[in-house]
Parts: C-alpha cells; sequence; structure tokens
C-alpha cells in the first residue's frame, strides 16, 4: 500500500446523524429566534445556514457563527450554563439536549457503504481513525456498535482537553494521525463538511475525500476536496492506492504529481 491511515468524519460520513443534527439545530434556533422577535416576524433557521454556519463546527462556534451572520449578540457565557439560558452555551446545550433526546429514543444509522470500505481498509493493514467536533462521539458510535472499528478517536470532548482548534483548521484530523503513529501525507481524510474539507486541505493531508451527500460536490471541490463522490461505494482501495502512487505530499505546501 502507498499509504498507511484514514480518517473519517463521523456525521454524515459513518453515521447518517447529520439530518438529526440538522433537525436539531433547527428546533433549537427557530425557538430561539420566535423568542428574539418577541412576537413579530422572523427569518427561520434554513438548510443552508446550517450548511453554511453549523455544519462540521464545534458545537459553541456554530452558535456563534450563525448568530454573528444574523447581526446577533450575546454572551458567551460557560459551558455548565444550563440550555434555558440565553448565552452561546446556553443555546448549544439547548440544541444538544434535543440531539441527545432523537439518538436515545430512535438510536443511531450507519452507512453501509462506509463500514464497508472501512471493513477492507482494515484488512489490509490500513490504520483507521475517527475525528469529530461532536462531543456526543461516544455516545453516537456506542449506539451505532461501530466503537471498535477505530483505533483512535477524538471528538469535542478530546478536543476541549487538548484545547485543540476547531474545523477549518486541521487540528483534530493532525491528533488523529499521530495517535495512529501515521504521516499525514500518507493519511486520507475522509468528509462532507465545507470546514472538514478545508481542514483536509490545510493540513495538507496525503488525500482528502469529500462525500457530496447535499449534491455540494462543485463547492467541496472548490474548498479543499481532492477527489469527490456521491457515496463511498464510489471508490475503492485500488482507487485510493492509486491516488498515493501517483500524487506524493512529502512536505506541507509541496505536491508532487508523477
Amino acid at each position: 500500500m502507498h499509504f498507511d491511515a484514514a480518517v473519517f468524519d463521523m456525521d454524515g460520513v459513518i453515521t447518517d446523524t447529520a439530518a438529526v443534527h440538522a433537525a436539531a439545530w433547527k428546533d433549537m434556533f427557530d425557538g430561539f429566534l420566535t423568542e428574539q422577535a418577541g412576537g413579530g416576524s422572523f427569518t427561520p433557521f434554513s438548510r443552508q445556514d446550517y450548511l453554511r454556519h453549523v455544519d462540521g463546527r464545534p458545537r459553541y462556534e456554530g452558535v456563534a457563527t450563525f448568530l454573528n451572520a444574523r447581526g446577533i449578540a450575546l454572551d458567551f457565557g460557560d459551558p455548565s450554563d444550563a440550555p434555558e439560558r440565553r448565552t452561546i452555551c446556553g443555546l448549544g446545550n439547548r440544541k444538544d439536549r434535543a440531539f441527545n433526546d432523537i439518538v436515545r429514543r430512535q438510536g443511531v444509522q450507519v452507512f453501509e457503504s462506509t463500514v464497508a470500505l472501512i471493513d477492507v481498509l482494515r484488512q489490509s493493514g490500513i490504520k483507521i481513525g475517527v475525528a469529530t467536533s461532536s462531543k456526543n462521539g461516544a455516545l453516537v458510535l456506542g449506539k451505532a456498535g461501530i466503537a471498535e472499528l477505530f483505533e483512535t478517536q477524538i471528538d469535542g470532548v478530546v478536543s476541549a482537553e487538548l484545547g485543540l482548534k476547531g474545523k477549518p483548521a486541521p487540528d483534530i484530523f493532525a491528533v488523529a494521525c499521530e495517535r495512529l503513529g501515521a504521516a499525514r501525507h500518507r493519511t486520507v481524510v475522509v468528509e462532507d463538511a465545507v470546514s472538514g474539507v478545508q481542514a483536509g486541505a490545510r493540513g495538507r493531508f496525503g488525500l482528502t475525500l469529500g462525500i457530496a451527500r447535499e449534491h455540494n460536490g462543485e463547492e467541496l471541490k472548490r474548498e479543499g476536496a481532492d477527489l469527490v463522490v456521491g457515496d463511498l461505494s464510489e471508490i475503492s482501495l485500488e482507487d485510493l492506492d492509486s491516488w498515493f502512487e501517483n500524487t506524493v505530499r512529502t512536505t506541507p505546501g509541496a505536491m508532487r504529481l508523477q
């Protein structure tokens, strides 16, 4: 093999939970905007708002980014804030409560094509990690029954403990590589979010593979994805190995096509 490791985002890549997150965000933000409008009209939180301001970002950063786009200023508060508090942390915790309620009630579905590719990679000796901004990583992977597939798991809890920057910074993918003992230029990053492919590009990983589940392939390519597919059933171990055989990144900022 011409590569050693693959690090997967979780929501929307491994688990079919992106829609659950989007629903929880909409429920929380529309409730807040209703309160903010005081009975007047307001523009509801949309799918584009989710993709542009929230998707892939750490929870509190997502709250702050969306509110800033709407010209709304709130105190940051504290991560221990109750969900009823009108702070960035309070709103983030309100969204988290909604998400956890849905997961515990409905369970977690996985993308079988992703699990199938992970199985093939593992059988070929490729090290596998997961890197997600979500603080619910352990809960979601446990509910899905797939936690044992990953040699390392970097989630929002680990990020907070280590003081890592959220996507589009490459920190969580870089730490996953370190823990796997793999060099960045011999590692695949698999992402479905714009902020995620931006992180892959900034980190100069060997291959940033985008999954266009929102029919946003052009945007993912423009923002940093080297290759884009609609689903991981469209790519094989041989395809990945061929990429690394013919495309070499040896140092940040250096890429050579063979």
